[in-house]
């Protein structure tokens, strides 16, 4: 069938498509992957992601490609981090032959909602793995509902690749020392509501958080990693045991190797703002949002151009999505192809 929509212009927000997918753990196996058409699921009124937090959920893209091919980009790295999420929840990961099996049957049954190349479009993949065994005591539960989900996405800001204004939110914590806050829990997200609706409030797209225990250096953003650009042209990201490990950060660290430049992974102390070029925010979402200003307290550091993206920066972005269009060789083999029939 065709669809009427406007691929160009697609924003990063939910939208109905053909099916998902999903399996579930029981008496202490995977069940076959199904494909299931209505977006609606039932569970036990007291099943542990509702009450204990036994939630989490991963984030990936599907793309179409200069050759006309449909590819993912990374897969096996959210397979990875999903399962170090589930084990850190005490929760029973799918092992990656479903996962990426889930993810090329979501593709291939959503095929039509892949956005055509050219359009700067993709399809968002989003698989989660909730604990579904009933329990009122605090209790791990014994059976798992894996599940993936596609919606065709655009830019998660309106504007794009375009310089955003970012807040430190000081008086909100992200994640607790020694805590969650290094794997994809869903409760995360939940807790930095609060501190990113008030940064919101005083027109701020996003914030800045910084260490829970001493707040002193720079963790992440709200929904995204940090990453900066020194006056020595050094990549520089923190190094932080409460930050989530970003593929799309990994990916580019990797591209600033090709590139020549040196990559900085350490404690960046908040007053070493003044000391960058350039400053982003990046994760599978955004890819990378160019970051202008900085709020920090009375103190307002600026990288750059208010209109305008850093020149690293737009090197970084450009390359990353050449290779996941395939405009360009897949010189890492982070590519992988789906075959849809």
């Amino acid at each position: 069938m065709a669809l009427n929509i406007d691929w160009k212009n697609l924003g990063f927000s939910y939208m109905q498509t053909e099916s998902f997918v999903k399996a579930e753990f029981k008496n202490g196996a995977w069940t076959p992957l199904s494909v299931c058409h209505e977006p609606f699921i039932t569970m036990h009124i007291a099943a542990t992601c509702l009450h204990y937090g036994q939630a989490c959920f991963e984030g990936l893209k599907a793309f179409s490609r200069k050759d006309g091919s449909i590819a993912l980009f990374r897969p096996e790295q959210n397979s990875q981090r999903l399962i170090d999420t589930a084990k850190r929840l005490v929760m029973v990961p799918p092992p990656l032959d479903l996962f990426l099996e889930a993810a090329h049957l979501l593709t291939m049954q959503n095929r039509e909602y892949v956005p055509p190349y050219g359009t700067g479009a993709s399809l968002y993949l989003r698989p989660f793995l909730i604990g579904t065994s009933p329990h009122i005591g605090v209790h791990a539960s014994e059976d798992y509902t894996f599940m993936m989900l596609a919606t065709p996405m655009g830019p998660y800001y309106k504007k794009g690749f375009f310089p955003v204004k970012a807040y430190v939110q000081e008086k909100f914590d992200r994640a607790a020392p020694h805590g969650v806050g290094n794997v994809k829990a869903a409760g995360n997200y939940a807790a930095g509501m609060m501190g990113d609706l008030e940064g919101k409030a005083m027109h701020f797209p996003i914030c800045l958080y910084l260490d829970s225990a001493e707040h002193k250096y720079i963790d992440e953003f709200g929904t995204s990693n940090f990453l900066a650009i020194s006056r020595d042209d050094a990549y520089v990201t923190p190094d932080s045991s409460s930050i989530l490990p970003s593929v799309t950060n990994k990916s580019l660290q990797q591209i600033a190797i090709d590139f020549g430049m040196k990559v900085e992974r350490r404690k960046v102390p908040i007053e070493e703002l003044a000391e960058f070029t350039e400053v982003g925010a990046c994760g599978t979402a955004v890819v990378i949002t160019p970051v202008f200003s900085v709020q920090y307290g009375s103190r307002l550091f600026t990288f750059g151009k208010e209109d305008e993206a850093g020149r690293t920066l737009t090197k970084l972005y450009n390359e990353i999505q050449k290779i996941q269009y395939g405009e360009i060789p897949d010189r890492h083999g982070w590519m992988h192809e789906v075959p849809i029939q």
